[in-house]
């Protein structure tokens, strides 16, 4: 399928899902986002500018601060919804906040960072970052209002009674330090990432949050990136080209989560916080990228190196590097929509669609609530 075709076919999807979402009364006004460079559309290059092609290459046509070639599962959820792209919390120039905030950055932990970006290029903007800027963010929006000051690009007060509030975070929690500590190693902090996140949802809750979207871990295991920089024996490979190990230990990951949120439930009733399962839809992209009308599963459309996988952790997607006396580039490919993975470790707009469809039309939420018949609460 090439890519006008699947333009068309979105294009009919979205029109088809609007009328639908119109017709149930669907009253989310806005988004608030909390992750990582997974949902991330220009926080970390808002804070610190070092963007370039090609990333943004697809339907952007530029670098817009996205680590993909287009737009992310986030921005297909709002175009679903009917609002406009989610502006960055940290852009100060163009943004407009009437539908929303995004607080997610590139390199974003939920555990606060045990170091520094210049160090390991961990994101100073943690998931307690992003609360205390979503708070004062609220803060902001009721004082203007009550002095009569409010500005045009920022939201109602009564707003946040009726957003949605997604979080798409924990991924670089897990493979940070993953090389190092081994899968026993991490797993011992992970209970913390899920207290974190939880804790985080009634924090909000408290704010005014009534609905909540917490999107689980994608198969780490099937990722051009960690194939080629993970430790691993052959034997761990399964016949789809995936780490057996790392897979399970996400899976794992993700049931923790699961139990985490269902605990959460108990305590805030009037709540719909759904477990969104991602991972079964990535899982099977991976294996099956052909079943999607897609070529290749592990293998990045924008990296060094060629081979099945396409990655070379010396060069970076856009980036030109001398090694060993040789300018090394890593360039993209002429059709990333044939690829599940963008650059190795984020997955291609096109891979993007396809997930955000299924969180879309439901079929991918514990418990069940098909945004087709949200009610905003």
């Amino acid at each position: 399928m090439n890519l006008e075709a699947r333009k068309l076919i979105f294009a009919v999807v979205i029109a088809i899902l609007s009328a639908r979402i119109s017709d149930a009364k669907c009253d989310f006004e806005a988004i608030f986002n909390f992750g990582d460079s997974n949902s991330d559309t220009g926080g970390f290059y808002a804070a610190f500018p070092s963007e370039n092609l090609p990333y943004g290459m697809t339907y952007f046509k530029k670098p817009v601060g996205r680590a993909t070639d287009g737009r992310v599962i986030l921005d297909f959820l709002a175009q679903a919804l009917g609002l406009p792209f989610v502006s960055p919390y940290l852009q100060s120039i163009g943004s407009d906040f009437r539908h929303g905030a995004n607080f997610a950055t590139l390199a974003s932990t939920v555990r606060l960072p045990q170091t520094s970006l210049f160090v390991t290029g961990v994101s100073p903007f943690s998931l307690a970052i992003q609360l205390n800027q979503m708070k004062q963010f609220k803060s902001k929006v009721d004082q203007l209002h009550s002095l009569g000051k409010a500005e045009k690009n920022i939201p109602r007060p009564d707003i946040f009674g009726k957003s949605l509030y997604t979080f798409y975070i924990g991924q670089n929690d897990f493979t940070g330090n993953l090389a190092s500590l081994g899968i026993s190693g991490v797993k011992q902090y992970l209970p913390q990432v899920v207290s974190q996140i939880a804790t985080t949802i009634k924090e909000i809750y408290e704010l005014g949050g009534r609905t909540f979207l917490v999107l689980n871990l994608a198969p780490i295991g099937c990722y051009p990136a960690f194939l080629v920089e993970l430790p691993h024996d052959t034997s761990d490979i399964d016949s789809f080209g995936c780490m057996v190990s790392y897979n399970n230990a996400v899976a794992d990951y993700n049931s923790m989560l699961d139990e985490e949120l269902t605990k959460t439930r108990k305590d805030i009733i009037d709540a719909n916080i759904i477990y969104v399962d991602i991972h079964s839809v990535m899982l099977d992209l991976f294996r099956h990228p052909s079943s999607y009308g897609m070529k290749y599963g592990t293998k990045a459309c924008c990296g060094y190196g060629g081979g099945p996988h396409n990655f070379d952790q010396k060069v970076y997607c856009g980036n030109t590097k001398l090694v060993n006396g040789q300018n090394l580039t890593a360039t993209a490919c002429n059709d990333p929509y044939n690829y599940v993975s963008w650059d190795g470790i984020h997955a291609t707009e096109a891979a993007n669609e396809i997930v955000a469809n299924a969180i879309i039309n439901g079929s991918c939420f514990d418990p069940p609530l098909p945004l087709l018949k949200c009610r905003g609460k």
